[in-house]
């Protein structure tokens, strides 16, 4: 059809760029789709646009196509609005969808026995030939209304499998002909419920924000310092922590945090180390690490530091200790009473237990639509994976309404964003929800790019307004921490690993497993016991330290740490402590899901199976 664009125009009198004349003609090809245009109404269109905006010369040239093209979906749009401003009038595919899961017959007007067609809509991969509007049904002119997404080829291919086991599938895409009986299977003998509790709820919805002062930004940041120190000091390894900017030949220990001279990126020159304003008055002092063979730092790190500082000026370090120890077995000899106390307070932070029990999971993060509308395609299709696979844990970080979705951000969208979030993200699962049963349960954490919610970090969580689902859709903070059958989870929707890596510095030996680089990041917020260590924050994160200061933290080593990121998604097993402190290694599994969508096209979501044990646990990253 390409050539047939380009013959219409050269009919015409107009020629191509010759630079850009294959992205020109891609571009003209998917409005001729989305809009079912003719080859000559596309050139019709053209010299119209071409006469009233006065261009010069007979070339189409790439930068014209943008706004013509722009142009041409401003006047579809309106043709569209006009057709449908008539009185809608109800058939037998309207009873169809209003009957919900029963099937009616139009040709008797009875309700008959569901077929495998009707349950096409959970079942299978929905195809996206024919579109729903925002309220949710079939557009008039989305019967032939193809999206790049839905033209796509390869569906639900397993990119990535982590300790493979025989029930891997090796392609993903046979569920789209998932044959009938293991459906019939399934229902006979339904998934069980799991156990959700969820271990922080601040801030809470309605808090108010941008009150952050300068004092508890202070304030926050001594805090974290102390509270390494201590940390590090109960473990009687090093010497106490001592102010790191007196002139001493002798080798001395300091705790401070990771800061850089300037504004720019952290480099080896311009490292300072900043004491607590207890030792030092929170002085800083330059930082030399030509010592050392290895290291790995970021702005806000707080570590310790043993060497030496003959000028007063320059610490010269001989080892880094970026880690804090495992919490301690309780003393044998203590009270009863503080005993007790002390010990759940460690069954709570040590990794899970033997009798942990099994839980499957699926783990998705926004952008849920693609780039090119706002049908939210991705996210139909992975629910109806999800109704298909029928895990018991859906977990979904957003953003859910993208505040950099371009058609928010020109503002062309006719809705409040609150309604398309309740529209087209709650309505959906509420329909998967009781769809699926109260085996399900469903888990939202919000994005600081929700164009629907409060921008601000930590982040309350969304108001659903489903009271009557409550105990199946469980809306949390962000950052957040629940447990699910026992197993431990912390899961944060900022992109911190992408933010860490454009602020690390780092010198690995060559032969040192410490080279994963995105395990690497991700080992620093367990390190740091924090969700968001970065100090100074991104321009894009808009911190407030005085909202919920503790929900930023990580008390607990988690099993599972869901970092969404658009960098490489991956699932990698983390190892913490042991090196520094003698102590045995404590293992947890960091997923970073990507992004369900990316651009026009489809992204990917881990599909993950907690067998008791993190060694006997298994997941796939799976492209949509």
């Amino acid at each position: 059809m390409d050539q047939e664009i380009k013959a219409e125009f050269k009919r015409s009198g107009f020629s191509l760029e010759a630079e850009a004349e294959e992205e020109i003609l891609k571009k003209c090809l998917t409005v001729c789709i989305n809009y079912k245009l003719t080859p000559s109404d596309l050139t019709s269109n053209w010299e119209a646009y071409h006469l009233n905006r006065d261009l010069t010369g007979f070339t189409v040239q790439n930068s014209q196509i943008a706004g013509f093209l722009n142009h041409l979906e401003n006047e579809q749009k309106k043709a569209i609005i006009k057709e449908e401003t008539y009185p809608h009038l109800y058939s037998s595919n309207d009873v169809e969808m209003l009957l919900g899961d029963e099937t009616y017959d139009s040709r008797d007007g009875t309700i008959g026995t569901p077929t495998d067609k009707r349950e096409k809509l959970y079942l299978d991969s929905p195809q996206t030939n024919e579109l729903m509007s925002y309220s949710g049904r079939p557009t008039k002119h989305g019967s032939n209304h193809m999206t790049p997404f839905g033209q796509r080829t390869n569906k639900f291919v397993v990119q990535f499998a982590f300790n493979k086991t025989e029930d891997t599938e090796n392609d993903v895409r046979g569920n789209e002909l998932a044959v009938q009986e293991d459906d019939v299977i399934k229902r006979i003998r339904p998934i069980e419920r799991c156990s959700l509790e969820i271990q922080g709820s601040k801030p809470e919805p309605g808090c108010r924000y941008m009150y952050d002062s300068i004092e508890n930004k202070f304030n926050s940041i001594e805090n974290r310092i102390i509270k390494h120190a201590s940390a590090i000091g109960a473990t009687r390894l090093f010497e106490e922590s001592v102010d790191p900017t007196v002139a001493s030949n002798k080798s001395i220990f300091s705790v401070g945090m990771v800061c850089c001279d300037g504004e720019g990126r952290l480099n080896e020159k311009s490292i300072l180390l900043q004491g607590s304003v207890e030792h030092c008055g929170g002085q800083r002092v330059r930082l030399d690490l030509h010592n050392l063979s290895h290291y790995s730092l970021f702005p806000g790190q707080v570590l310790g530091i043993e060497g030496n500082n003959p000028s007063g000026h320059c610490l010269i370090a001989s080892k880094v200790v970026d880690s804090l120890p495992l919490p301690a077995l309780p003393d044998i000899d203590l009270p009863p009473a503080k005993k007790q106390a002390i010990d759940q307070q460690f069954q709570l932070n040590s990794p899970s237990s033997p009798s942990t029990e099994e839980l499957s999971m699926i783990i998705a993060a926004g952008p849920f639509s693609t780039t090119d509308n706002l049908l939210f395609e991705p996210l139909t299709e992975l629910l109806a994976y999800a109704s298909r696979k029928q895990p018991q844990l859906l977990v979904m970080l957003g953003p859910f309404v993208d505040s950099e979705h371009p058609e928010i951000k020109k503002g062309t969208v006719d809705r409040s964003y609150e309604e398309i979030f309740q529209v087209e993200i709650v309505r959906r699962l509420q329909d998967h929800a009781e769809y699926m049963g109260t085996a399900a349960r469903v888990v939202l954490v919000p994005s600081i790019r929700d164009a629907s919610h409060d921008f601000v970090f930590p982040q309350p969580a969304l108001d659903l307004h489903l009271s009557n689902l409550k105990h199946q859709i469980s809306s949390l903070p962000n950052p957040a921490r629940f447990t699910a059958n026992k197993l431990k989870v912390g899961c944060c929707s900022v992109d911190v690993l992408k933010q860490l890596s454009g602020e690390e510095i780092s010198r690995i030996p060559a032969d040192s497993s410490s080279r994963d680089r995105m395990g690497r990041l991700a080992t620093h917020l367990l390190n740091q016991r924090s969700f968001y260590p970065l100090y100074p924050p991104s321009e894009d994160v808009p911190l407030d330290l005085s909202l919920a200061p503790e929900a930023l933290q990580i008390p607990a080593i988690p099993d599972i740490l869901i970092l969404p990121s658009d960098l490489a998604s991956f699932v990698k097993v983390l190892s913490v402590g042991g090196k520094a402190y003698g102590e045995q290694p404590v293992k947890c599994i960091s997923v970073n899901p990507g992004r369900l969508a990316k651009g026009v096209g489809g992204g990917t979501f881990v599909e993950l199976t907690f067998r008791g044990e993190l060694d006997r646990t298994s997941a796939t990253i799976i492209r949509m």
